[in-house]
């Protein structure tokens, strides 16, 4: 099953995240299927940048969004 979930990268204490499809069983930092976007958390506001014509095209194939991508799909539609 293919999950869209958060995969870590940058240094020590300065996390950035890539959104990614991403084979349920695989570990965070495994290779990914496809890349969605992009989540800054360090700026203000957080920057948040995702494809969301590619993201719902995997969610109409099946997959199913991590809660933390949930809700920065909601954010990003909200424009909050």
């Amino acid at each position: 099953m293919v999950v869209i979930r958060l995969t870590r990268f940058g240094g020590k204490k300065k996390p950035h995240y890539r959104v990614v499809a991403v084979d349920r069983e695989k570990p965070r930092e495994s290779r990914y299927i496809e890349l969605l976007g992009q989540y800054n958390p360090l700026t203000s506001p957080a920057q948040i940048k995702i494809d969301l014509e590619k993201y719902n095209q995997w969610i109409q194939k099946g997959a199913q969004p991590s809660v933390t991508v949930k809700s920065l799909v909601k954010k990003l539609n909200t424009g909050k």
